[in-house]
């Protein structure tokens, strides 16, 4: 029975539940998506990370610029994990990609890479062979428009689909989308006593298929009101924190 999260921190927990279910599975390659409007990704990171604590200092965390790369070595200082960064103007021109995937390591995480880190991405994850590699909040809607367009769609069938969205949640209007490994994609409507699941889906749904769910739930296309995902709000103010 899965719950629809109502704060960051059950979203987190889920997305941790999610981490140890897809692992121990079998799956090595895992997407972490929280798409909250205006979630910045450091604070949510180091909520979820104790999830990979038993790799203590063999775990990687790669930020895509220095100055993130720092910042959380400065802010995260109690924690053992080892940060560095992927930064396109600095170290993914100076450093082979050999010694950022080194032998000892024995997990990784990608902390929001967008379309202009995937291919250095690809090229780590490959590197790591059959280590965990965990892409959290990546930013790729936009992986289709970057560089030639032939080559992106090869980029995003290559690599891009051998990776296990274990865990999304996204709202939308008058409905939000949750996955959670191993269950199904769900989606649910909002109502004024919390939320409902409507529909689940072996597959990620589609914009018209979201349409034609609203209209199943509602009886109409329904437009954007002032009250809708009003519980969602907790998440918001747990941003600011």
């Amino acid at each position: 029975m899965v719950d629809f999260p109502t704060t960051l921190d059950d979203a987190i927990a889920q997305a941790q539940a999610a981490t140890q279910s897809a692992l121990e599975a079998g799956y090595t390659r895992l997407q972490i998506e929280i798409a909250i409007p205006e979630l910045k990704p450091m604070e949510p990171a180091l909520q979820y990370l104790p999830i990979l604590d038993r790799y203590g200092t063999h775990l990687k965390v790669f930020f895509t610029d220095a100055g993130a790369a720092a910042l959380a070595r400065r802010d995260w200082a109690d924690t053992p994990y080892t940060i560095q960064s992927i930064d396109i103007q600095g170290t993914r021109q100076t450093t082979p990609v050999d010694e950022l995937i080194e032998p000892e390591d024995q997990a990784f995480v990608f902390v929001s890479p967008s379309a202009v880190e995937v291919g250095l991405v690809e090229q780590m994850a490959n590197a790591a062979g059959d280590r965990p590699v965990i892409l959290f909040n990546p930013r790729l809607e936009d992986v289709s428009i970057v560089g030639i367009g032939f080559t992106a769609r090869k980029l995003r069938e290559r690599f891009l689909n051998t990776i296990e969205p274990c865990y999304y949640l996204k709202p939308l209007e008058s409905l939000a989308i949750l996955r959670l490994y191993p269950s199904l994609w769900q989606v649910w409507a909002e109502s004024v006593e919390g939320y409902t699941l409507v529909a689940e889906d072996p597959q990620k749904p589609t914009l018209e298929r979201l349409d034609q769910i609203l209209t199943e739930v509602m009886g109409i296309k329904q437009t954007p009101t002032q009250g809708m995902f009003a519980g969602l709000q907790r998440i918001l103010r747990a941003i600011g924190r």
